[in-house]
């Protein structure tokens, strides 16, 4: 049986918000702004765009404190909501699972096609069952896109770049600043290579070191702990953000 639960938007990339997804999760969706579904159905406005999808797997987002009862996921379990530019649909026939669990890196020179892509100015927001992202030492959460080198030039690469921002209770956000001018793109995703896959090496996916993927330290926005991850395609440039996985390398319940 097919995930896709589509919610037709509004004109262009204007998102409603999905069914289960917490207050403000996909306020500036894009950049834009979102209309809340109240209806008891599953579709909301009617109209030609873009399309927002909701998520499946955990409990509902937002439904309380972090707390550490054991060991959790620490890959991305649920997908709280997605909505995604007009004219893409890569990925979607496998949603969510697609952007579930470890990555499936294709090394430093090509990039993988197990992703999901976002579209110009798409968004995803995903959550991890049982767990949260908490600061450490460098390094708190990886973010893994297709992003490969040309050449075998570690300068020259085919990035495709999204914002990042974090949220506690899928409320309030918080966002890390996104150099998205020049190389190197600093705190923005989708501008290195994924090395890491465990279906095809024994490469740590959850090692900074050598996983490969963006890495985003908490301590640089002055957050102490996020359950959700909100991704942005930066609107308006030719490439689209394609996301493969998001995992914890500090993580709450280890």
């Amino acid at each position: 049986m097919s995930l896709r639960v589509l919610f037709v938007c509004v004109a262009r990339l204007v998102c409603s918000v999905c069914l289960g997804a917490p207050a403000g999760a996909l306020s500036g969706c894009g950049g834009v702004d979102a209309l809340v579904d109240d209806s008891d159905g599953p579709s909301a406005a009617e109209g030609a765009g873009g399309s927002c999808l909701s998520g499946g797997g955990g409990g509902a987002a937002g439904e309380g404190a972090a707390s550490c009862a054991g060991p959790g996921a620490r890959f991305a379990t649920r997908v709280v909501s997605a909505c995604f530019g007009p004219g893409q649909g890569f990925g979607q026939d496998q949603f969510p699972d697609i952007v579930l669990g470890p990555p499936s890196g294709a090394g430093c020179c090509g990039g993988s096609l197990d992703v999901l892509s976002l579209g110009d100015g798409g968004a995803i927001v995903v959550a991890f069952e049982g767990n949260a992202i908490v600061d450490g030492p460098g390094a708190d959460f990886l973010v893994f896109e297709n992003a490969f080198e040309r050449g075998d030039d570690a300068a020259n690469v085919f990035s495709e770049l999204a914002t990042v921002e974090v949220s506690e209770d899928g409320a309030a956000w918080s966002a890390f600043p996104c150099a998205a001018d020049r190389y190197p793109y600093d705190g923005c995703a989708g501008w290195h290579p994924v090395l890491a896959n465990p279906e095809e090496n024994d490469v740590d996916p959850l090692d900074p070191s050598s996983a490969g993927g963006d890495p985003f330290d908490l301590a640089e926005i002055g957050v102490p702990l996020a359950q959700f991850v909100r991704i942005t395609d930066r609107a308006g440039t030719p490439d689209v953000f394609d996301l493969d996985a998001v995992g914890i390398v500090h993580a709450l319940c280890p």
